[in-house]
């Protein structure tokens, strides 16, 4: 009886060892890989010169050819401590200062509002 039970066990751990294997491997990348992805994403938008084109003003750590007439873009989560308020800048900047030479990404339709949360994932880890 004793040998009987211990092949029922033997058997339902290799049961749920291929079966956990196979769930593991029908998921997608795991959520930290889809984090770095929309980061990526990201800084592909704020660096393309067609797009974001953030570096046309802005001096970002490992952009080429960065612009020196808008604050460099450092310590973003001391500076925007509520990612909301960052995103907004981006999406309008005229809203807080009418007088901003920024381009107002969202409003005028420069970048899709996924593109717009794309560079604020990135922008929030310089």
């Amino acid at each position: 009886m004793r040998h009987t039970a211990k092949k029922l066990f033997k058997s339902a751990f290799s049961t749920a060892v291929v079966a956990g294997a196979l769930l593991l491997t029908s998921f997608p990348a795991s959520a930290a890989d889809g984090a770095s992805s929309v980061v990526e994403k990201g800084k592909a938008a704020a660096f393309d010169r067609k797009k974001g084109n953030c570096l046309a003003c802005h001096s970002v750590d490992d952009g080429t050819l960065p612009g020196n007439i808008a604050p460099p873009l450092i310590a973003m989560k001391a500076r925007f401590p509520d990612k909301d308020k960052l995103r907004a800048q981006i999406w309008d900047a005229t809203v807080v200062n009418p007088n901003t030479i920024m381009i107002p990404f969202g409003r005028n339709k420069v970048l899709s509002e996924e593109e717009i949360d794309q560079v604020v994932e990135y922008i929030y880890t310089l």
